[in-house]
């Protein structure tokens, strides 16, 4: 059985409870809650409390996200992250979520290595401190400040962050990005959403990620795949932005389709 998670972007307009509820019915082993919802985070309800369902349920708490632009680093990015990071130990949860500059800054490689560095190295003791994990999320947008992952695999390794830091592989970022390396043994999450619009690969972008069956373009399933066959045997999250998947009146079906159409995929392989 393949180890899926929801992040609350498959469903954010369920409130935390459900959003647990959903989770557990569907045989997942933990969630993702994030920052950028509508609404404040948890509802405004004690992060606590929150985690004592997340285990209450016998679930994960993953991640929680995000410090947006991480890698545009200053004093006042770091209090942002200090502030996640409390919220994220009230919570019990294992890790905090990094998303880097998405703004054509710091686009080449060497500045993306630089600003990124950078911002691993200031924040690594932070991680340390609380006892938290850092999912770090390349991002496959021309635009990116870090798009490729050996960029990231070589800024973790600079500063020595190994154990604390972890890339998110996302199967859509990977995919506009052009793929390369998966970096299996430094892959902490996977991020699965799929694209069916027939489109160029530049021209993708969030709205056109939905749940991913047949008709999907991305290759979630060989990718998946090809990290498991090099030894992941981490959580694979669903995380479709696409207005479809949000506007679903009953998404378990939903979901249990696609998460079997991933499971039958890997099993024939």
């Amino acid at each position: 059985m393949l180890p899926f998670a929801l992040n609350h972007m498959t469903t954010p307009s369920l409130g935390w409870q459900s959003f647990l509820a959903l989770a557990k019915d569907l045989g997942c082993v933990g969630v993702e809650f994030r920052n950028d919802l509508q609404g404040p985070l948890f509802g405004g309800d004690d992060p606590a409390d929150v985690g004592d369902a997340v285990k209450a349920l016998g679930l994960r708490f993953l991640a929680l996200a995000e410090v947006k632009m991480f890698n545009d680093w200053s004093e006042a990015k770091r209090a942002e992250a200090e502030a996640l990071m409390k919220i994220a130990v009230a919570a019990g949860a294992e890790a905090i979520s990094l998303i880097p500059r998405n703004d054509n800054v710091a686009t080449a490689r060497a500045d993306s290595l630089a600003v990124t560095q950078t911002a691993l190295r200031e924040l690594l003791p932070m991680l340390r401190h609380h006892g938290l994990k850092a999912m770090v999320e390349p991002l496959g947008f021309e635009v990116c400040s870090l798009r490729y992952k050996d960029v990231l695999a070589q800024a973790i390794d600079a500063v020595g962050g190994q154990g604390t830091y972890f890339m998110v592989h996302d199967t859509f970022h990977h995919a506009l990005a052009g793929g390369g390396p998966i970096y299996a043994e430094m892959t902490g999450i996977v991020h699965v959403s799929g694209v069916k619009d027939p489109i160029y690969l530049s021209d993708m972008r969030d709205e056109h990620r939905v749940l991913v069956d047949g008709d999907d373009l991305l290759g979630n399933v060989a990718q998946i795949r090809a990290l498991v066959a090099a030894g992941y045997r981490g959580p694979i999250s669903y995380e479709p932005f696409s207005k479809q998947v949000h506007d679903l009146t009953a998404p378990k079906p939903a979901l249990a389709a696609s998460m079997e159409f991933i499971r039958a995929g890997i099993a024939s392989a």
